[in-house]
């Protein structure tokens, strides 16, 4: 079987994870920009950095996809590797050869042999173009599944699933935009490498174009501004480069991003709606943020209810308040904000925001402050760096992700030299990283790479809990699943929606919305998601449904937690006191008088471990 055979398209085993691939070039992105007299002062500087050259300008439109690099071997695809850090992807070659517009093989065409000898990289977005994910969307909702919120999260999320046969059953599409070779002769602009594409059997964009006055460009610009729905699959704007790549090249990068070229966003889709709420959100730093919360209302193709008002004068320089009538629109058409209050709407008696007395409403155990030069204010007596240690603590922990070897000692150590900033960059960590400190050997360091990375499919409720959110302990992160069966469909969840769901009260469910909304946690989910973390839901037996244990005293087979977790994932509660509605008292040894008291009183059946043993087994 050669490796561009058909039968080599889907693979039946499954992945155990993605390697990290290195890759040969940076994979760059571009920088943006919001307005289009910022592409005219962009062609005006690269017209002062390359003086005494006519040079042209290559346009095309840019796909909301997920970047990724196909390396093809004397014409043969033998790897597929995301765009990652820039520096670093991950291998996800076979899942990248059950997308079924990828050649597998390369094609001959006269004039472009080289391409099919050696090292050839073409560079593209992986989507799923709209019919097929309206028809994937109405198979859910056929099947009585959630539906999924758009095709940039559902392509990026389906080219990590580490079953290809499960990527193999979704449509995905691939289209090529840039081609490299050793020689960078070979490639000598931008619309030579699309030439390459189509001769090689590469899809790409028919848009694309080459201009070299400012006024052909922003007619392009214009023209694809009131077309861009037309299009078969969703674009976020337009790349302009300089056509020529040695031009391109020469002028470098500023940052990250090349001098040769941007991108150009389009201005956000707006509606309006009414702020029901502004609640308050604390921060992986401490930081308390503020979200309105408001009617649902669709932008830019998905629904939203919520938007971070971002700190104390954002919402005195807004004005708003509760029941005002607001505009809403999506920067970078991802993340909602509001842009400005229709005040002429707005109902008699509303009172302004005294952001002082909301917190202490909403936080009346809490204590903040807002230090000198800062727009925030942050919880007193917590800095960042001991917040992230608590956090990273909990979502390590025995009833969240279990990560057995991530203890407090090592949680400390990882964030104290810098390693870890935020939930997500432990799943970043290498063996090389945890070296640099004393507390680990070769050893040792393995270890606990191989316990992260065997965390990388856990079980929602486990990551829902993990995320430590405020009032959702590990049965509400039950109950929400079992509910909602993925992250997703919660984060879109109403204020209403969410309760629901048994045991999800008006703070909880407030609590639940101020933390989606926050853009720190919107930016902490899609680093998850682009490191390759995807919680899994599991339909759990619910045998134990409806009935409430409380454990008094020391059980010998097995800890207390563990014990309320097996109860749990039968259905059950588990409870650290005895209530009216507690069904069992679990007595071990040593067991509390004042429990027995309650549960008696109540009626409460007691039962003893080798009773629970027998349910829970």
């Amino acid at each position: 079987i050669t490796p561009d055979s058909p039968t080599q398209r889907v693979g039946n085993k499954l992945l155990e994870g993605f390697q990290k691939v290195r890759h040969a070039r940076r994979m760059v992105s571009l920088n943006d920009v919001f307005d289009k007299s910022e592409i005219e002062a962009w062609i005006e500087r690269t017209d002062k950095l390359i003086p005494g050259h006519r040079h042209e300008f290559f346009t095309d439109i840019k796909m909301d996809g997920l970047a990724c690099a196909l390396i093809y071997i004397d014409g043969v695809l033998i790897q597929a590797v995301t765009r990652g850090d820039s520096f670093i992807g991950e291998d996800v070659t076979n899942n990248v050869r059950t997308i079924k517009n990828v050649p597998l093989r390369l094609h001959e065409a006269s004039g472009f042999e080289k391409f099919l000898v050696g090292r050839t990289e073409i560079r593209g977005e992986i989507v799923m173009l709209k019919r097929d994910f309206a028809a994937l969307n109405e198979k859910q909702k056929a099947s009585g599944q959630p539906e999924f919120a758009n095709p940039r999260n559902l392509a990026a999320g389906t080219i990590r699933q580490l079953d290809p046969s499960l990527v193999a059953a979704r449509p995905l599409h691939f289209r090529g935009y840039d081609v490299l070779r050793d020689n960078d002769a070979e490639v000598p602009t931008n619309s030579f490498a699309y030439e390459a594409l189509t001769a090689l059997g590469i899809t790409r964009n028919q848009q694309a174009s080459v201009f070299t006055t400012l006024a052909d460009v922003m007619n392009f610009v214009n023209e694809w501004d009131d077309k861009r729905h037309d299009l078969p699959f969703n674009t976020d704007g337009l790349v302009i480069k300089i056509n020529d790549r040695a031009l391109y090249e020469s002028l470098g990068l500023v940052g990250k991003n090349p001098r040769g070229a941007v991108a150009y966003k389009y201005a956000a889709e707006q509606a309006t709606t009414i702020v029901r709420d502004i609640v308050i959100s604390i921060g992986r730093t401490g930081a308390a943020t503020p979200v309105a919360v408001f009617d649902p209302v669709v932008v830019a193709g998905t629904t939203v209810q919520h938007a971070s008002l971002h700190n104390a004068d954002e919402i005195a320089r807004l004005d708003v308040r509760r029941a005002d009538t607001v505009v809403i629109f999506k920067a970078g058409d991802i993340i909602p904000q509001v842009e400005s209050v229709l005040k002429e709407l707005r109902p008699a008696g509303t009172k302004p925001i005294d952001y002082p007395a909301e917190l202490a409403r909403q936080y009346p155990e809490l204590e903040f402050v807002r230090p000198a030069g800062e727009a925030v204010y942050r919880v007193k007596g917590l800095s960042g760096p001991l917040i992230l240690k608590r956090a990273l603590a909990h979502f390590a922990s025995k009833g969240a992700l279990d990560i057995d070897t991530l203890g407090e000692k090592n949680v400390e150590a990882l964030v104290e030299a810098g390693l870890v900033n935020d939930l997500a960059d432990i799943y970043r960590l290498t063996k090389d990283d945890l070296l640099q400190l004393e507390r680990f050997a070769e050893i040792s360091a393995q270890k606990l790479i191989d316990a992260i990375a065997a965390k990388k499919q856990p079980a929602l409720e486990r990551f829902l809990f993990g995320l430590g959110i405020r009032h959702v302990g590990a049965q509400t992160a039950i109950d929400l699943t079992n509910h909602f069966e993925s992250l997703e469909a919660m984060s879109r969840a109403t204020i209403d929606e969410l309760r629901e769901v048994d045991g999800v009260g008006e703070i909880v469910a407030e609590s639940i919305v101020a933390w989606v909304a926050d853009e720190d946690n919107v930016k902490l989910l899609e680093k998850f998601a682009d490191l390759g973390v995807t919680p899994q839901f599991s339909q759990k037996t619910d045998r134990l449904a409806g009935q409430s244990f409380v454990i008094t005293g020391t059980l010998q087979s097995m800890g207390r937690e563990t014990a309320a977790e097996k109860i749990r994932e039968l259905g059950g509660t588990f409870q650290t006191a005895v209530a009216k509605d507690t069904t069992y008292l679990v007595a071990g040894g040593k067991v509390g008088a004042s429990k027995l008291k309650k549960a008696e009183q109540y009626g409460t059946k007691i039962i003893d471990e080798q009773t629970l043993l027998e349910l829970i087994q």
